[in-house]
């Protein structure tokens, strides 16, 4: 499969954007924003993480929240505040936030057709 990256825009809430190329891996549940990039905009650690890579060692890393903005659509998600050597990557949680999903076949992002299946067509819940 074919690697694809996207560029987007990440801001704190209400904050200035900054542009930023992303790899796209569904198989990361969260993004990743380059050191340099979160420290411009004033990112702050909310938490500490544990996180499994591909060879199975165990890494911790701070983890902090903020606005994604990617093909005319912007959410807020979690984000793992890069070290020095971490890729930039947008991960599974923000995807789905931002209601797009990978076609890995044609190697781009699509939209996601989201569901309600406990809400009938005049929304009255069931």
């Amino acid at each position: 499969m074919g690697l694809v990256h996207v560029d987007a825009e990440v801001s704190p809430n209400g904050g200035p954007w900054e542009r930023v190329r992303l790899l796209v891996d569904s198989g990361a549940e969260y993004s990743v924003i380059p050191l340099r990039v979160w420290r411009k905009l004033g990112l702050q650690p909310k938490r500490r993480i544990e996180f499994v890579l591909a060879d199975g060692s165990v890494i911790r890393r701070k983890v902090s929240e903020c606005r994604f903005r990617l093909r005319g659509t912007d959410a807020v998600s979690p984000v793992v505040l890069g070290q020095v050597g971490d890729d930039p990557l947008l991960g599974a949680v923000t995807l789905e936030t931002l209601g797009l999903l990978l076609d890995p076949l044609q190697r781009r992002l699509k939209r996601m057709r989201l569901r309600l299946p406990g809400l009938n067509p005049k929304g009255v819940v069931q």
